[in-house]
């Protein structure tokens, strides 16, 4: 529990003070190149298909490589996602509950907050301070108890703020048409 925290706290300090990301290349994904590696992938996509026999060979698609990479996200997001629900409760019912959700939820909720991303400049900032009161309340947890609720409502809070302080301050940046508020 220590560990984690400790790489919380370190993980929200590093993700605070990070400038704009550099563009993500897909071939440095872990996921992918062990599939290239250990699995015959074809160069171009055939129909639904996720194997297909060429040569005589059977391969994988693209199609199948992109789901392994999607899939293995979502896996790794739902991990992700077991000390936010540690910070708020120990009841086993629902650690297994929200994880199950959050790996059924991701992907439509990228797809329903997408278009707002372009405007949301300080969410990083409120989800980095998020990561530090978890893992600080993680390493105080043996000294110092913060109930549930509490956890919950500066989590919302953080969150909250950072959403409505991004809104307000890109306010004049969402053309007419598209206003949000």
């Amino acid at each position: 529990m220590y560990l984690l925290g400790a790489f919380l706290v370190f993980t929200g300090i590093k993700l605070f003070t990070a400038g704009d990301t550099e563009e993500l290349d897909p071939e440095k994904n872990f996921v992918l190149r062990l599939t290239k590696k250990y699995l015959p992938v074809t160069a171009r996509i055939r129909g639904p298909h996720f194997f297909v026999v060429e040569d005589g060979k059977r391969m994988a698609t693209p199609l199948f490589v992109a789901l392994l990479v999607v899939e293995t996200t979502d896996v790794m997001f739902a991990v992700d996602s077991v000390p936010a629900a540690l910070a708020i409760t120990q009841d086993r019912f629902v650690l297994y509950t929200s994880n199950v959700f959050a790996i059924l939820g991701l992907r439509s909720l990228y797809f329903a907050v997408a278009g707002i991303i372009p405007y949301l400049h300080y969410l990083q900032h409120g989800l980095s301070a998020i990561l530090v009161f978890i893992g600080a309340k993680m390493l105080a947890s043996h000294w110092f108890h913060v109930p549930a609720l509490g956890s919950l409502g500066v989590v919302v809070s953080l969150l909250g703020g950072a959403i409505g302080i991004s809104l307000w301050m890109s306010r004049r940046d969402i053309p007419e048409a598209e206003a949000i508020v």
